[in-house]
């Protein structure tokens, strides 16, 4: 049994405790906005927030996670109303969509301990989120317009 805080709320799931978090979310609790990329943690697709911080869930076991508090693409606004989610529609980002949840949930982390990120932070932050439709400059432009709007 793993207990822990998911957008809020209180969940406990009966599962091994080396489950990858990523399937705990989208199977146990159906919260589906988090994606599956590539299983080892090097895409980005499955970034999530555990106490603050950008976590790839596909690698993060379950047992790790007990009594902390996850974010997930879900909990970062109820209503889309989110900075960067509404960046993200002005600065019309998504192609495929496919990895957008993570690029989100990354970009959140840099605004909220940098409030106005240069070109160059958002690059290096960014790194290591992989958009196979290649709309990396849209998604630097949606970032600073979040930082400015937000």
């Amino acid at each position: 049994m793993a207990a822990f805080m998911v957008n809020g709320q209180r969940q406990e799931v009966a599962v091994d405790g080396n489950t990858p978090l990523l399937w705990v979310l989208r199977e146990h609790l159906k919260m589906t906005g988090t994606k599956f990329g590539c299983g080892i943690g090097a895409c980005g697709a499955c970034t999530i927030h555990i106490d603050g911080k950008a976590v790839r869930s596909c690698a993060m076991p379950v047992s790790l996670v007990e009594g902390k508090s996850v974010i997930t693409i879900e909990g970062l606004s109820a209503d889309g109303s989110h900075p960067l989610q509404k960046a993200w529609i002005a600065e019309q980002v998504p192609q495929c969509g496919y990895c957008q949840s993570g690029q989100i949930m990354q970009a959140a982390e840099l605004l909220a301990a940098n409030k106005n990120p240069t070109h160059e932070d958002i690059v290096a932050h960014m790194d290591g989120n992989i958009c196979r439709c290649g709309t990396y400059l849209k998604i630097i432009s949606a970032i600073q317009r979040a930082a400015r709007e937000g």
